[in-house]
């Protein structure tokens, strides 16, 4: 199937219909491998059993800004080049990327308190994820107080372009300014610094978060979809009774 008919509504239902099933096995099997590694990981020998809030954190943190990023391509979709299933996609990310978003701070609090002595710090990368989190209450509030789906997928997706300014600030929050989070030790020019009996369950999670995402959103753009259509078939009813 060419790429270009996935702009079809009808024949993305047909497509991810086939797909989740797939999506949610993959998704079950990963996180039983990723949790078997994660609990039979070694303590480290500073952090101790601690360290294994970092197999939730951290791709809860990667997805935060995945997801944000998948919104921004949407926006660029719904603004620039009209695709039919730009907004739903971005509609159906957002939710998302708020429960990821604040399962990263929490997730981040709960890993603070006995490593720093508190559970928050305003510095660069706790505030800017906080305000990623904001933004996100900002599109999903956006989407529920504007009627016309229309004019609330142009408004979020201005938001959406806007707010991108703050993925690079996340990124970089710890190179440029004094803090207390730690630098990348993954994702970074040098390869990874974590041990490899830290770093696989690690990335193990991490693919299993990603396939939760992928699952959920097809899943939430579905219904975003036949909920549109059964927006319209009330609306047409209605005109019609109304003649």
């Amino acid at each position: 199937m060419p790429l270009i008919d996935l702009a079809n509504p009808t024949r993305f239902l047909a497509l991810s219909h086939r797909l989740l099933p797939w999506f949610a096995a993959a998704t079950a099997a990963a996180f039983a491998s990723g949790i078997y590694l994660a609990v039979s990981a070694p303590d480290d020998y500073q952090q101790g059993a601690t360290v294994k809030i970092m197999f939730v954190h951290v791709p809860a943190a990667w997805l935060a800004m995945g997801c944000w990023t998948v919104m921004t391509i949407a926006a660029l979709g719904t603004l620039v080049w009209r695709h039919p299933l730009a907004d739903v996609a971005a509609r159906a990310a957002a939710p998302l990327g708020a429960a990821f978003t604040a399962m990263c701070l929490i997730t981040g609090m709960l890993w603070g308190r006995p490593m720093w002595g508190t559970y928050w710090v305003w510095d660069g990368r706790l505030t800017s994820v906080l305000v990623l989190f904001l933004m996100y209450l900002g599109v999903l509030a956006l989407w529920r107080t504007v009627e016309d789906p229309s004019r609330a997928a142009r408004a979020a997706a201005v938001l959406t372009l806007v707010g991108a300014i703050n993925l690079p600030i996340i990124k970089f929050s710890v190179d440029w300014w004094a803090t207390l989070h730690q630098p990348a030790s993954v994702l970074r020019l040098g390869g990874p610094t974590i041990h490899s009996s830290l770093l696989t369950p690690l990335l193990v999670m991490a693919l299993a978060f990603l396939l939760l995402f992928v699952t959920l959103h097809l899943a939430a753009m579905r219904n975003e979809i036949m909920r549109r259509r059964v927006r319209t078939m009330l609306m047409l009813q209605a005109e019609a009774a109304g003649h």
